[in-house]
């Protein structure tokens, strides 16, 4: 049996721009591969997303985790922000594009894949529901995931701003950059409305779906959640007592999972062992 631990990968993705991701199939692989999307403001080293990853390779699972390619990392530097031009220059059509040349990257790399399983939280969470008519996806996974991606504009006065001025700025309160979005983000989203409708693809979906959120986040809420799990016709999982991340914070120095993610992570465990 293949065994395979890399990390700091390369890809390209899209708009020809490198970025990296990382890839473990254990030596009792059980031929399922899943592949991790991080969410807005994320990278694939994001908190204790090293220590999920770790969690299912333990149990047989192959993991892939990826930065998306206009995230605002580089290919010599994956962790936060130092390139804020593509940050800016990023889409969500974009995202699509690097997950789907990451499935392809997958299958080009590892042999006899029987399922792949998607798993993304956040905005990746969403991103991962607009694939489930992939022909070669067979499980889906979101957590905390956003519904609606029109509603994460601005609107009114404040979108008629970004529009005359080309760009607007969101503070990052960890790191303390002001992160630049260029209008051409919200052109994008204009021009692929029915590609990045998330009802749409849940409501069609060809793959079961599960959808996981923390009762207490104020980041994306739960009733975000309660209509997508409607949508795909599945049950929500909700997780007592926890925040959009599930416990996580970055950095996180601790060797254990945090109480809530590793219930979401038994959780997942549960929905793709049946």
């Amino acid at each position: 049996m293949q065994r395979i631990s890399e990390t700091n990968m390369k890809y390209t993705g899209a708009s020809g721009r490198v970025s990296l991701y990382d890839l473990s199939i254990p030596e009792n692989w059980n031929r399922q591969l899943i592949i991790f999307s991080h969410g807005y403001m994320g990278y694939k080293d994001w908190g204790a997303w090293n220590l999920m990853e770790s969690y299912f390779v333990a149990r047989g699972f192959g993991f892939l985790k990826y930065n998306i390619s206009h995230n605002g990392g580089t290919a010599e530097n994956g962790i936060d922000f130092p390139d804020l031009q593509s940050f800016s220059e990023n889409s969500y059509s974009k995202e699509l594009h690097d997950m789907e040349r990451i499935i392809d990257l997958a299958q080009e790399k590892v042999k006899n894949i029987e399922e792949i399983i998607l798993l993304g939280h956040s905005r990746g969470g969403g991103m991962v529901l607009l694939q489930s008519q992939h022909p070669s996806v067979s499980k889906i996974i979101a957590l905390a995931p956003i519904s609606d991606i029109g509603k994460r504009f601005p609107t009114g006065e404040a979108l008629e701003k970004w529009k005359s001025e080309g760009v607007y700025h969101k503070m990052n309160g960890r790191t303390q950059q002001q992160m630049p979005h260029s209008y051409s983000q919200y052109e994008d989203y204009l021009h692929n409305q029915q590609r990045l409708n998330i009802e749409y693809y849940c409501k069609h979906t060809q793959v079961p779906i599960c959808v996981i959120h923390g009762e207490d986040d104020v980041s994306v809420r739960i009733e975000e959640g309660e209509a997508i799990a409607d949508w795909a016709d599945t049950q929500l999982v909700r997780i007592p007592n926890e925040q959009h991340t599930f416990g996580a914070k970055q950095p996180w120095t601790e060797s254990e999972l945090p109480s809530g993610l590793k219930q979401v992570c038994e959780h997942v465990l549960g929905f793709i062992s049946a």
